[in-house]
């Protein structure tokens, strides 16, 4: 296990996530170095993670100069209802973000879902197609600000 760690450490970490559970004496190891161990990651996360961070995912830890270390600006713990989870900020990419839905019921949380799937879509088409014209009397707005601008050269009004 200490050779194990001494590979880990090699590649000069500030936080170690890893799939498993880490056990006390390699976790001491770690803290003694002052790296931050995350443990028991699921699968999925872990590969999006990686992605958002620019990190690597290593099943080895024997190449310490070829592994694409991560970063982010700040790594903290909060709390959501009950459940703690793990938020990082600053991510390199900034391209991704999470969204957390409560409800008092399933059907609630079924239709807030729905709601949010429908909103990312018109998102996702505003972007892709700029000939959208946004609602919430946006166009009217526009109308009104162009009417205004054209009444500055009209003498006597």
């Amino acid at each position: 296990m200490k050779r194990k760690v001494d590979k880990i450490l090699a590649h000069k970490p500030d936080v170690f996530i890893n799939r498993q559970l880490i056990y006390n004496y390699p976790e001491q190891l770690l803290a003694e170095k002052g790296v931050m161990v995350i443990e028991h990651a699921d699968f999925d996360g872990t590969e999006r993670l990686a992605a958002v961070l620019g990190a690597d995912i290593l099943s080895t830890f024997d190449n310490p100069d070829t592994a694409k270390l991560g970063s982010c600006a700040k790594i903290e713990e909060i709390m959501i209802g009950e459940d703690k989870v793990i938020k990082f900020s600053g991510t390199h990419a900034n391209e991704a973000c999470s969204i957390v839905l409560r409800a008092s019921g399933s059907h609630v949380l079924d239709e807030a879902e729905r709601s949010l799937h429908d909103a990312v879509c018109v998102l996702i088409a505003a972007v892709k197609n700029h000939k959208v014209i946004y609602g919430g009397g946006n166009a009217e707005i526009k109308m009104s600000l162009a009417v205004d601008e054209l009444s500055k050269s009209v003498k006597g009004k």
